[in-house]
């Protein structure tokens, strides 16, 4: 058994193996023991899983399908059923029992010797496990979005900062070549000086209604599924549905801006900033439990002067999704699926070799995780820019909720002059639950 320390300088080392720079002797993974007798390869990164629901079990999928560079060793899940299935996947990728299950996060982060973790969470856990596992110095594969809040971001950061971990966030579409592409034409001028951005995202939450109270299911343990949250009865939205409720997310507004916010200010080249004034209005429930804006409508100004403009897609002039930047020579917009502009040519365009070029990576999203947890080198979506991303969102949500426009200083990340809005960039959690402080 061998300490992270060590572990982790192996693993950059690895690197320099495969271009002959160096031979090292084996080196056994921290859980080599008790894997049927079949020890696997030295540099195979030991990975764990919390969260184990859809997009938690999608993640560790395609981990799984890496199987000569990582080796699963346990899942954790405050719903039991998850976490068996969880471990019969990674089994028989393992083709043996040792997958080991958890449901409290505290005694799995204790247990486990890992190299690295992904995680998929309602948000409003983020705060709480993300900045734990950071501090077992864990390399991090964290769901969208970063946090609930923005204190809680800037934990997070502080947190993968001050323990040099890798950080990869799961906000995939900056792997994807149609975003790239149109990053680049946008940051290279091709369509001249940006003057505004649009950015839509999905129509807001669900309808009204409240679903009747009842009894919880034997395999889930909702108190701490709740966790830093209010009590509150169980009425089966553990698995979904809590995406519309305030108190663990902001709706479809939250759920998406670290996609489509996210493309737009790294074609603003503000990817590690944020915006200086905040105004804008939203439409919620008038009755039931659900109470996320079902729209919303924001507009964002930068310290240069553009302007950026966050809304449901069906309230835009084109009601397209995704992120649109419009220039001074035309426009462009791109979204899953689709990369138009205001003409074509200007899609045809080369970037030339001095101009401002993306970060590329040779694998998926997924992969330059793991290609960076062995180069310690940044991913392509690291937790500062994540952080930044979802502020945007955030803030959007605190100028509707107040009814009032947010001036923001995106250095020291303090609301000006204004204690209500100051007071609503955290979130009271309950107790025993604590943040560490930052």
């Amino acid at each position: 058994m061998i300490d992270k320390s060590t572990r982790r300088d192996f693993l950059k080392r690895s690197a320099a193996v495969a271009t002959g720079a160096m031979i090292l002797p084996q080196i056994i993974p921290s859980t080599a023991m008790g894997m049927g007798g079949k020890l696997p390869p030295s540099d195979r990164i030991v990975m764990g899983a919390i969260g184990v629901g859809s997009q938690g079990t999608g993640n560790m999928r395609t981990f799984l399908e890496h199987v000569k560079e990582v080796q699963f060793a346990a899942v954790c899940d405050v719903d039991s059923k998850h976490a068996d299935n969880a471990k019969k996947l990674v089994d028989e990728t393992n083709k043996n029992t040792d997958c080991r299950t958890y449901g409290d996060y505290r005694e799995f982060l204790e247990k486990e010797k890992l190299d690295a973790v992904c995680i998929a969470l309602p948000d409003h856990w983020h705060g709480l496990i993300y900045t734990a596992a950071a501090n077992k110095k864990l390399d991090i594969y964290g769901e969208k979005p970063l946090a609930r809040t923005i204190y809680d971001g800037r934990a997070i950061v502080s947190a993968a900062k001050k323990n040099n971990i890798v950080w990869q966030t799961g906000s995939w579409q900056r792997s994807g070549e149609n975003f790239r592409k149109a990053v680049e034409l946008v940051r290279n001028g091709r369509i001249g000086k940006i003057i505004r951005v649009e950015v839509g995202l999905p129509d807001g939450g669900r309808g009204v209604g409240t679903p009747p109270v009842m009894e919880v299911p034997a395999e889930l343990n909702w108190e701490m599924w709740l966790g830093p949250a209010p009590k509150v009865p169980f009425r089966g939205i553990s698995h979904w549905n809590w995406r519309w409720i305030l108190d663990y997310s902001g709706g479809q507004l939250t759920d998406w801006a670290g996609h489509h916010i996210d493309i737009a200010q790294w074609g603003l080249g503000m990817e590690r900033s944020g915006p200086v004034e905040i105004s804008g209005k939203g439409v919620y429930p008038r009755e039931g439990l659900y109470n996320v804006p079902v729209e919303y409508d924001f507009n964002c100004k930068y310290a240069n002067g553009i302007e950026l403009r966050v809304a449901n897609s069906s309230q835009l002039p084109k009601k397209w999704g995704g992120a649109t930047w419009f220039g001074e020579k035309g426009w462009i917009n791109v979204d899953r699926g689709r990369l138009v502009a205001s003409d074509p040519k200007i899609l045809d365009e080369v970037i030339g070799e001095n101009e401002f070029h993306t970060y590329k990576t040779p694998t998926n999203h997924w992969g330059n995780f793991l290609d960076c947890v062995k180069s310690r080198e940044e991913t392509i979506a690291p937790v500062e820019i994540a952080h930044r991303s979802i502020s945007v969102g955030l803030l959007g949500e605190i100028a509707m909720t107040t009814g009032q426009k947010i001036q923001w200083d995106p250095v020291k990340e303090e609301v000006i002059g204004n204690t209500i809005a100051s007071r609503l960039l955290t979130r009271p959690y309950r107790q025993p639950w604590n943040l560490p402080t930052i």
